[in-house]
This record gives structure tokens, C-alpha cells and sequence, in this order.
């Protein structure tokens, strides 16, 4: 896609600054009892997210790409703050979101919102769709009781249903039409900022192409900034202006869509932009990332990626590479751009 001209140095509409997430799994009544008498196993902390920082400025569509379980939905929902920050701050527009007035902060929850990746299991199956799409916006005083109808029906439209299936349950609709109610309940609310976290891995290839350009259309329409969460690489070459690849918790490149997809350099994005199947008639010979990604409770020390990286060094095990910029705007974490 045509890449949107972002002022780089325009403040952002949304930062994360060193951003990290842990999570530690409760002692269950054994360990407690052991921990008392001075025994029993340490506290088990999950690394989800290691100091991360990201910028996304207004009008852009970020792509973030990483396997399963590096983080990346968790760096989504602690974007919207769904998730609370174990350290780092949040900022609006260069303000502390923590620091706000308690009204503010209220306001903002309505200007970031979420589209999940399992368009049913998203939506209440008790309610109507007039009601998951109407509710939020009554109870904040967005739009008037008398008037949800229309605005539920005017939602519809926008979104590619029709608005006299409004009366109808989540489990009367295909795949791709509750992922469309789904964008519906987000749009609801006017937000400026919309995560979208494998919001169309569920659905089937034809129908993903129409969900994609719907928020493509959408952006254009609203003036819409997207935090787009995939492992697909094919989907983020399709919507996003930047892509960043996260790795074990830790954003290890970033780059203009074009310019990565062109020149990576971090030999993870290498590896996984090798493995990713193409539309190409001459043989490829597929490369996938060797092993297998190590657990947060235990991340290597040094560079995370070291032990599947065939470029690993003594010193990629004990030092961590910050991210550097190799060309502009495109920024690896990687000592072999030290070298």
C-alpha cells in the first residue's frame, strides 16, 4: 500500500516509554505454607513485555509482528490500559496519562479502543446487536436513548451491514459479519485510536481482504489512527505505514513498511520474512526461524534472540543491543550494526 506521510517530528498521539509488564502466578497453598518455614519455590514471574518504547502518531497505522507469545496483545491492551504498566508511563499527545485529572483519563478509555481477534467470543451472545453496539454510547452520554436506534442503524451502514439485523443474536451471523459488528462496538464511541489485535485471524482469506480495506475506508473517513497486531505478514504489508517486529517481549526492529519489507536487517526479521509464503512461481526454499521461542519465565540474558541466531556472538549473550538507527527511520537492535 501507499505509505501516509507521518511528520516525524510530530508529537504522538499515543507513547509508551519503557513500557514493561510482568505477571507473577499466585503461590498456591503448599508454597505459601513452605515460603512461612523459609522453603518452597521462588514467585513465578512471567516477562511479557521488557521496557518498550513506541510511538504512534495521528492518521498512522503502526503494524506490530511478532510469533505467539511475544508480547505483542499484551503491549496492545496495556496501550488501551486494559492492562496496568508494572513500570513506564503512558502519554497522550506528550501528557502522563497517569498524571491526569481523574476526568480526563476517563475520556481517554473512550478515545482508545480495542478490536479482539474472536469476533464471537468478543461479543455478548445474550445481547442483541442494537444493544452491543448501542449501550456504551447511551451510558456516556455520547448519544441520547431516543435516538440509539438510528445511530446503531447509521453504524451499520457504515460498516457493511444491514441495519434491520439489528435485532438479531451474535450466533445468527457468519465470521466475517460479527467481525464487522465488532468494528461497529469500537466506532461506537468516536475513538481516535483503535488497537487491533488479530483482528482478522479468524476469518477466511476472501473475507479478510474486505475487512482490511473496510479499515482502510474507515481511517480515511474518521481520521483513524491503528495499532495493528498480526502475526501475518502478508496482512501488515497490506495496511500498515510502519512495521514493528517484537521478539520475547522486546521491540527489535522498526521501519517504514516498504523500507523493512525491502531491507531488514535484524536477523529475526530476516528469518521470519524468509519463511513467509509468497505468490512467487520460482521454487523457494523456505528458512524458518530455527528452534523455538524460549519462555518469558525465563528469558535468555544478553540479546534474547542469541540462541536461535546464527549470527550470535560472546557478546549478544550478556549485553542487550539497543536499538540503533541503520538508515532513516529504520531502527535494529543488533551488534552486528556495531561491527
Amino acid at each position: 500500500m501507499a505509505e501516509r506521510a507521518i511528520p516525524e517530528s510530530e508529537t504522538p498521539l499515543l507513547a509508551l516509554r519503557d513500557v514493561s509488564k510482568r505477571f507473577v502466578k499466585p503461590a498456591d497453598a503448599i508454597d505459601r505454607v513452605a515460603r512461612a518455614f523459609g522453603a518452597g519455590k521462588p514467585a513465578e514471574v512471567v516477562h511479557a513485555v521488557d521496557r518498550v518504547s513506541l510511538d504512534i502518531r495521528r492518521g498512522e497505522v503502526v503494524g506490530l509482528v511478532g510469533e505467539s507469545g511475544c508480547g505483542k496483545s499484551t503491549l496492545g491492551r496495556m496501550a488501551v490500559g486494559l492492562h496496568t504498566l508494572s513500570s513506564g508511563t503512558r502519554q497522550w499527545q506528550g501528557d502522563d496519562i497517569d498524571a491526569m485529572p481523574a476526568a480526563r483519563q476517563r475520556a481517554l478509555r473512550l478515545a482508545m479502543q480495542m478490536i479482539f481477534q474472536d469476533p464471537y467470543a468478543s461479543l455478548n451472545p445474550r445481547l442483541r446487536v442494537d444493544a452491543i453496539v448501542g449501550e456504551a454510547p447511551v451510558a456516556h452520554g455520547l448519544v441520547p436513548r431516543a435516538q440509539r436506534s438510528d445511530y446503531v442503524a447509521e453504524l451499520l451502514q457504515r460498516v457493511g451491514l444491514d441495519p434491520a439485523l439489528a435485532r438479531r443474536f451474535p450466533h445468527q451471523f457468519s465470521g466475517g459479519q460479527r467481525a464487522r459488528i465488532g468494528i461497529a462496538r469500537a466506532l461506537a464511541v468516536k475513538p481516535e485510536l483503535l488497537v487491533c489485535d488479530e483482528a482478522v485471524a479468524a476469518l477466511d482469506v476472501s473475507i479478510q481482504a474486505q475487512v482490511l480495506n473496510l479499515f482502510m475506508r474507515l481511517r480515511d473517513e474518521l481520521d483513524l489512527t491503528y495499532l495493528f497486531i498480526s502475526h501475518d505478514l502478508g496482512v501488515v504489508r497490506h495496511i500498515a505505514d510502519r512495521v514493528v517486529i517484537m521478539y520475547l517481549g522486546r521491540i527489535v526492529e522498526s521501519a517504514p513498511a516498504d523500507e523493512l519489507f525491502a531491507h531488514p536487517n535484524h536477523p529475526y526479521t530476516i528469518g521470519l520474512l524468509a519463511s513467509a509464503p509468497t505468490l512467487e512461481v520460482k521454487k523457494i526454499a523456505f528458512q524458518p526461524v530455527a528452534g523455538e521461542m524460549p519462555s518469558p519465565l525465563h528469558p535468555p540474558s544478553g540479546c534474547h534472540f542469541h540462541p536461535r541466531c546464527p549470527h550470535a556472538m560472546p557478546r549478544c549473550r550478556v549485553e542487550q543491543p539497543l536499538l540503533k538507527e541503520v538508515a532513516p527511520q529504520h531502527f535494529s537492535a543488533c551488534h552486528l550494526n556495531d561491527s
